[in-house]
């Protein structure tokens, strides 16, 4: 595939210097109690007013989704409000539950809700996490169990803080929903562990089904949207669990101030690196605080990238303004299994 448009994304709205003056100083003001707190901070607040600057965008026509609730979602929201369940999903307001739950697959969030990262395009605070919950694996599992999903997605945050970067946490939570549900498929979507063998080892020990990482963006403002990660290392995490036999998918969000042709490189860069599924994605700003959004991508363009996704070899790719990393998650690994009985 051609870039398309390459000329009409060249300036990028956060490349404009932020203003200055009366109007800074009542946005310093207006956003201190909800910055995030971290060492970091007076950096992060100069960063969340200068976000705060931008008004929150308008959405186009086509950011918008149904509800349709068929019995199996009635049969999940009922389950999950009478037993006091959390998933993802419902508490990020996700656009996609009533597919998926219909599905009967959800995403759970593990290792608290505070994050020892900070991207300009998550909606997780960052700060000090929870203490270690060496529990939270089982009751995880006892409530992908009490759904009886087909298939569960786990996510989590960063948890730097704890000597092994949280990567027990992870694997146990894989080794738990499979001990108590061996039929159910289990994602695992994790941060990147520096890259650290051990750690890696460990979590890919637990043998999900899929081994998600995702890069996001891509490398020209890759350390201005992901400051505690790094683009090769991000690559080198997927390649690490391609190696291991492990089925592997990334994620890559659109309108933070790519360009097209940029985005299509990513797309080589992963698929070389070994990543056998792709999701693709519009970025949708969860409050003032968060990275502008750039533009809104037109739906075609999603097209366009998913068919040159699939041209370079990915076995699996999802792709619209409303896709999220884990939707229809379980339906793209089946696509990964095929791909390989073929192979």
């Amino acid at each position: 595939m051609q870039p398309v448009g390459r000329t009409a994304y060249q300036g990028t709205l956060a490349d404009r210097t932020p203003q200055a003056g009366p109007r800074r100083r009542q946005l310093d003001t207006a956003y201190a109690g909800r910055v995030t707190v971290i060492p970091e901070g007076r950096k992060l607040l100069r960063l969340e007013v200068r976000n705060a600057q931008t008004p929150i965008e308008k959405k186009p026509a086509w950011i918008k989704t149904r509800a349709r609730m068929g019995p199996q979602y009635q049969e999940l929201q009922s389950l999950v409000k009478s037993e006091g369940l959390h998933t993802v999903c419902q508490e990020a307001g996700c656009p996609n539950i009533y597919e998926c739950w219909e599905d009967r697959e959800a995403t759970f969030l593990i290792g608290g809700d505070q994050c020892t990262r900070r991207c300009d395009f998550c909606q997780i605070d960052t700060g000090k996490p929870a203490d270690f919950d060496a529990d939270e694996p089982r009751r995880v599992a006892e409530s992908v169990q009490k759904m009886d999903l087909r298939y569960a997605t786990i996510t989590g945050v960063a948890r730097d803080d704890l000597p092994d970067g949280g990567a027990w946490l992870y694997a146990e939570t894989v080794r738990q929903i499979h001990q108590m549900l061996p039929g159910t498929g289990v994602e695992l979507l994790i941060p990147d562990f520096d890259a650290d063998p051990d750690q890696l080892a460990e979590v890919f020990g637990s043998r999900p089904e899929v081994l998600a990482h995702n890069i996001e963006t891509v490398p020209r403002i890759f350390k201005r949207i992901r400051p505690g990660f790094r683009y090769q290392r991000s690559l080198d995490v997927i390649t690490a669990a391609r190696e291991d036999g492990l089925v592997t998918k990334s994620n890559l969000i659109l309108g933070m101030g790519e360009r097209i042709d940029e985005v299509v490189e990513a797309m080589q860069d992963l698929h070389g690196a070994g990543c056998d599924l792709l999701t693709i994605t519009q970025y949708l700003r969860p409050s003032a605080r968060h990275h502008p959004v750039e533009r809104w991508v037109d739906p075609q363009e999603f097209v366009d990238l998913a068919a040159a996704a699939e041209e370079l070899g990915f076995v699996g790719v999802l792709s619209g303004p409303l896709v999220r990393s884990s939707y229809r998650a379980g339906r793209l690994y089946q696509q990964a299994i095929a791909a390989r009985a073929t192979a």
